[in-house]
Parts: structure tokens; sequence; C-alpha cells
């Protein structure tokens, strides 16, 4: 049988600030911006795909999106595609699963998200303002930001007010030392609304990390991406899944559509593209053993064409 035509790949470049700047334990950012892909192959079928830019990652990127030919057969994009960056990988991946069919069926909504509270002192400001409507089963807030003699205070109001039916998420984006660390999971052994801490150490550090899971939930972020594969496979806590950030997305739909426990889905502040697989992945989490509300920071995204569900809406937005 003869090989198909070549796809087309075409490349857009996007960009867009947050409503209000996200502080973590690496510092404050408003900016967002990435490439969007619009993959058409030889029998009109259309898949598209979204490369977030990471900060400090923009360079890269735009460097092997250089050196991406725009017309190729599709076993070479896919020869290619274990040597892009991750962010190339992922939009080039979800646009081949989307010319496969995935999305043919619907893309599926996410479950309810938990919400983020800002860092600082504001946050119990906006845990009250968030129950004086529909009581969030689950919020998460970013330390390691500020004064850890602070936030320790800010912990205990934060403790008040939440209800006993909520959830309660706590992310160092690898901020703590270990005493530090240990201190927190101290304070928080016995406490039955602790989720998880994330990423309470460095990405590196698996030692202690596994040291602090023994005492407490802990889920993984950073380390997914910036540690060594054979510790991982060992990690047998939650892991904080980033699709947009982590290369071809097809592995992580297989693994939720088979029920693989313990992952969950959080957002890298995409389009209304990455944002729709997003949303999918999170509704098969859902489904799977261990269903938890996804990360996505309802209320910190921008409004607009650029955030439509129809891809095509999203392309002209961006021009």
């Amino acid at each position: 049988m003869p090989e198909p035509g070549p796809l087309q790949l075409h490349w857009r470049p996007y960009g867009f600030a947050l409503p209000r700047a996200l502080v973590t334990s690496q510092g404050a950012w408003s900016q967002r911006s990435g490439w969007l892909l619009r993959l058409e192959a030889a029998d009109g079928t259309q898949g598209w795909g979204e490369a977030v830019a990471w900060p400090g990652q923009g360079a890269a990127l735009a460097a092997a999106l250089e050196r991406l030919p725009a017309r190729l057969q599709r076993r070479e994009l896919e020869a290619r595609l274990p040597g892009l960056p991750l962010a190339l990988a992922c939009a080039v991946g979800l646009a081949l699963a989307e010319c496969d069919g995935l999305g043919q069926a619907g893309w599926r909504p996410a479950p309810p998200s938990a919400a983020l509270l800002p860092a600082g002192p504001e946050a119990p400001l906006a845990l009250a303002a968030l129950l004086q409507g529909p009581a969030p089963l689950t919020v998460k807030w970013k330390v390691a930001a500020g004064a850890d003699a602070v936030e320790r205070l800010l912990l205990e109001q934060l403790l008040a007010l939440l209800p006993d039916s909520g959830r309660l998420r706590l992310d160092a984006n690898g901020g703590w030392d270990r005493a530090t660390a240990a201190a927190w999971a101290d304070r928080l052994r016995h406490e039955p609304r602790l989720e998880w801490l994330e990423q309470p150490l460095a990405p590196g550090d698996w030692e202690g990390l596994q040291a602090l899971a023994a005492q407490v939930p802990v889920a993984l972020d950073e380390s997914l991406r910036h540690s060594p594969r054979p510790p991982l496979e060992r990690w047998g806590g939650w892991q904080v899944r980033r699709p947009l950030l982590e290369g071809d997305p097809r592995p992580l739909l297989a693994a939720l559509a088979a029920g693989t426990p313990r992952l969950m889905l959080s957002t890298s502040f995409e389009t209304g593209i990455g944002r729709r697989l997003l949303e999918h992945l999170a509704a098969l989490q859902a489904d799977g053993p261990t269903p938890t509300a996804p990360g996505l920071a309802p209320g910190w995204r921008p409004e607009g064409p650029l955030f439509a569900a129809d891809p095509q809406q999203v392309w002209e937005a961006a021009a």
C-alpha cells in the first residue's frame, strides 16, 4: 500500500496575560506564551495541538520549531517526536491523536476543579469569599512563597475556615528544605482534611521525599520532569500530571483509559486547544479507581476567544 501524502504543519504564536500574578516559591509570573499547531493530513483530516512555553523555555522552543519541516510523512514526524522539546512533542502528539480519532465522539468536560488560593495573606480572605457560595470541596494553597512563620499562622487561619468536608492541598513547588517540610508534616500528620503536600522538597531529593511520604501524603510535580526515571518508577504516591509539559500525551491518555491510579491532572495555563485535552483527561481520571478534583485554577485564566472550545476560533484569535 502506498504511503499517504505528507502532513502539513502550520504554527502560530500566542501570548496573553493572567488576570493576576501567580506567586510561587520560584517567583512570580503573569505572562503566558506558546505556539498553536494545525496539522493537515492528505485526506483533509485536521488535528490541533498546543506547545506551552514554560518560563525560560521560549527560545529553545522557537529554535526547535525552525528545524522542524513544514511538510513531512507521518512516519518521519513520529520518528522526530521523541527528540523534540517536551512542549512541542505534546503539540504534535495531540494533533496526531486527533487525526486518529481522539475527540471524534466528543471531548469530555472535566469534573469540578479544586480552587486555587493566592499565596500569602490574601489566602484566608480568598477562602472566606469562596465559602460565601457553594463550598469548594478541595482548595490548593501555594506555600514557601513568603516567611515560613507567617505562612504557619496563615495555615491555622485556613484550617479554621475550611469545612470538615473540605480538602487542602499545599504546594511548595520544591521550595522547602527538609527541616521546614518536617515541621509542616508534624503539624498536619493527623489533619484529616490534608489531601497532600505537593512537591515539598527539591525535585531530586528522593530520599527526603520518600521519608516525608511515610508521614503524610505527598504528591510529585516538578520531580516528574526533572528527575531520572528509576526513582519515579518506585514512587507509589500521587503524581500531579501537567500533560502540556510532558511530551506526547498519548501514553498518558492510554494510562488513564486503563485506570492507572493516583494521577491528578493540572493546568499549565493553556489556551482552549490545550484545555480541551486537559479536561478530557481529567474526565478519564474521574472514572478511574482514585478520582480526585483536577487542578484547573478556576478564575486564574483570562476569558475570550483564545480560550474557546472551538480550535478554529482559538487559532484565529492568536493571529
